[in-house]
């Protein structure tokens, strides 16, 4: 038992992956597990997601992926930020599958794969819209023939980012439209140069489901399958994954008019007991939010007293009769309580961000 800890819940997991499962047919899974698996743990979550039907994880850095390999997963791996220089001998060491974007790196990692004497899986990224990585269309037949060529490079799959697919909104729409619509063009264009576009892939979470004509070969959910929809606007009901917890661990008797915590903006406007809970935005739990978050503790909702601290806060209990030193408190995820993506709400940002934020010093429990 930890004083705070973050409870993994594979069956939940299990649950998404069906979901989207019912959605795609029999189509390839793409399971992101960059950013420590959205802070849920790279390791744990990719040997879950390969159970439950993963056919490829995702990652963003060298060292992530290397993380999975050493923890003994032996699945393929997408790397879908691009290496700096230093990282390619790794990249191959570990046999990642790199998105390759240009002439330029496709040279590289075909140099550091003859190398170590592999020949190494790649895939092309065709910027469509997104315009952060990738090719232009145009330059997407070229490409392709450049990667089919080199010796130590397979040419294994095409892939593209949809930058607006988590909107139902009518603008955003036509804009996911128009970007499937480039795709598909470079990928006729590759074609009739020769070339086999391999495994295409385009949709994300919002695509999944929004855009069926995005899913292609393959498609990458990510933070449908830890969750949550991918943006307020769609009413999918995924299962959160992560349930965070903490304890009561001391109760004290506060008089009206005292002040707690920094800065004293929280008054007690009646006399009331206050218990201190074991976490604070150095565990990941947004300071912004103080005043505006409640927990739940043996059922009952509480609101949180005066500013969240780097290590602990404060719940205004009412009374001390209800409530006992060790009890158990749900800060998101759990039945009843709020979910991570109405602390986001109050945040303003993201659920992506409230779960990547939960600090390493939080433990991590792993239940079925």
């Amino acid at each position: 038992m930890y004083g705070t800890r973050a409870v993994i819940h594979l069956d939940r997991l299990k649950r998404n992956f069906e979901r989207i499962r019912k959605r795609i047919g029999n189509r390839l899974i793409c399971m992101p597990v960059k950013a420590d698996a959205y802070g849920h743990g790279a390791s744990p979550l990719a040997a879950a997601g390969i159970l439950n039907g993963a056919d490829f994880l995702a990652v963003a850095r060298v060292q992530e992926g290397a993380e999975l390999r050493r923890a003994g997963i032996a699945a393929r791996i997408l790397l879908l930020s691009p290496p700096v220089p230093e990282e390619l001998g790794a990249l191959a060491a570990y046999r990642l599958t790199p998105l390759i974007s240009d002439r330029d790196l496709a040279g590289a990692i075909n140099a550091a794969a003859e190398k170590a004497g592999i020949i190494l899986p790649a895939h092309i990224k065709i910027d469509t819209g997104m315009g952060r990585i990738g090719c232009r269309p145009e330059e997407a037949a070229d490409l392709a023939c450049c990667i089919h060529s080199l010796k130590s490079l397979k040419y294994e799959g095409t892939a593209t980012h949809l930058a607006r697919a988590d909107s139902p909104a009518p603008e955003a729409v036509e804009a996911t439209k128009i970007q499937i619509a480039r795709f598909k063009s470079a990928l006729e264009v590759i074609r009739r140069a020769g070339a086999n576009p391999g495994i295409v892939h385009a949709a994300n979470s919002g695509a999944v489901l929004l855009h069926e004509d995005a899913y292609f070969d393959m498609v990458r959910p990510g933070i449908l399958l830890y969750g949550y929809p991918p943006s307020e606007e769609l009413a999918d009901s995924p299962e959160p994954i992560m349930e965070l917890e903490t304890t009561v661990v001391f109760i004290k008797n506060v008089k009206k008019g005292e002040a707690l915590s920094y800065g004293g903006t929280w008054i007690a406007p009646k006399d009331t007991a206050v218990g201190t809970l074991p976490i604070g935005y150095g565990d990941g739990l947004p300071r912004q939010i103080s005043g505006a978050m409640r927990v739940i503790i043996r059922g009952i909702s509480y609101p949180l007293a005066g500013r969240i601290c780097m290590d602990q806060c404060m719940v205004d209990l009412g009374s001390a009769d209800l409530v006992k030193r060790w009890d158990k408190v749900t800060v998101f995820g759990g039945e009843g309580s709020l979910t991570a993506a109405d602390i986001a709400l109050q945040a303003h940002t993201i659920p992506y961000e409230i779960t990547c934020n939960i600090n390493k010093r939080v433990p991590r429990v792993y239940v079925s």
